[in-house]
């Protein structure tokens, strides 16, 4: 698991570029957001609270409900502007000196702290153990650790013993869990956690719930930790809007239906995989097992099938702006049966041409 100092990858490309513009007609499984989102009653919470818009915004009852979600107190929850101002908050706030970022993993965590001005180091996971964690390939000196889980793109859900291993006195351990509540059970969160020495954990409401567009997600840490990153925050950076969607989604009524389609997805994502899986003597090879609502696949000529993909009518998200990804890689989302067919007949016309 070697490291790697530099960047050659386009870490600010996200799969929200592959249905901009020209893609916007295309059926997305570039996008990691759950289809046919946010629901009616969160939409009709997220339109009630549109009253109140004269007013400042007041954090306090979302804080608190996110708080009782994980059994937390309110002084170790941070609300923020989805978690991509987390990545930002951490890598200004804290004072390190040899950040390293677990890849392949979203990229947003590296490319803030090097716009912070921080050199990062990185370990990069091999395909051939399945972009499996080894704890001990992370030097022992680093003093902030990120890593995913589930993994963003690899679909690795990480066991939690395992990630909890990174922990030192000294160190920071970033944990983003935003892919966590589409996992049936949450199994191997460390959310709510409070006996890992130096833990940071990400949650986002976007993906499961639909939001990208409202900037919605918390920090669970330390106290200390918390009142840092506050610090470092503007006035009022949650909007009424999104502090209504925070408190609806992390209610007992919103958790259970957050669990059923995490089951749903599950059954999705077996239905394509299986679909994967027939095209092996084409050369495409699945990262298997897969836990998060998107699949990681390698094939031969990525980029060329990706492209003839567009013209079915059809985005997949690249891999190679990921590091420790080449250009054979293609990330794409879990979507619902019929969806996913017409994607694999495509595939198949692609693959046969």
């Amino acid at each position: 698991m070697p490291t790697e100092p530099g960047s050659l990858h386009d870490l600010r490309h996200h799969g929200d570029a592959e249905v901009r513009d020209d893609g916007g007609a295309l059926v997305d499984l570039a996008v990691n957001v759950r289809a046919d989102t946010p629901p009616a009653w969160l939409r009709e919470r997220v339109a009630s609270s549109l009253a109140g818009l004269a007013a400042y915004p007041d954090g306090r009852a979302a804080r608190a409900a996110v708080a009782a979600r994980h059994g937390l107190p309110v002084e170790r929850v941070l609300l923020t502007a989805g978690a991509a101002e987390a990545f930002v908050l951490l890598a200004r706030a804290l004072k390190v000196s040899r950040p390293v970022v677990v890849h392949p993993q979203f990229t947003e965590p590296e490319a803030a702290l090097r716009d912070a001005g921080h050199t990062v180091d990185r370990v990069l996971l091999r395909a051939s153990d399945g972009f499996r964690l080894d704890p001990a390939a992370v030097p022992e000196d680093a003093d902030l650790v990120v890593i995913g889980n589930p993994t963003n793109p690899t679909s690795v859900l990480h066991p939690a013993a395992s990630v909890a291993r990174l922990a030192r006195p000294g160190r920071t351990l970033v944990v983003d869990e935003a892919f966590m509540d589409a996992v049936p059970g949450e199994r191997e969160a460390l959310a709510g956690r409070t006996d890992v020495p130096g833990l940071v954990v990400l949650r986002s409401l976007t993906k499961t719930w639909g939001l990208a567009g409202l900037r919605i997600g918390y920090v669970l840490a330390a106290p200390e930790t918390v009142a840092l990153l506050e610090r470092a925050q503007p006035l009022w950076p949650v909007s009424t809007p999104a502090l209504a969607a925070a408190e609806a989604c992390v209610s007992p009524a919103a958790l259970a239906e957050a669990e059923e389609a995490a089951r749903e997805i599950a059954a999705s994502r077996a239905f394509m995989l299986a679909g994967l899986r027939d095209f092996a003597p084409s050369g495409v090879r699945v990262v298997e097992p897969a836990e998060a609502p998107f699949v990681l696949v390698r094939v031969p000529d990525a980029a060329g099938v990706r492209r003839r993909l567009r013209t079915l009518g059809y985005a997949a998200r690249r891999g190679d702006t990921f590091p420790g990804l080449d250009a054979d890689w293609l990330r794409l989302a879990v979507r619902d049966r019929e969806t996913t067919e017409g994607f694999l007949r495509a595939l198949g016309r692609v693959l046969d041409a």
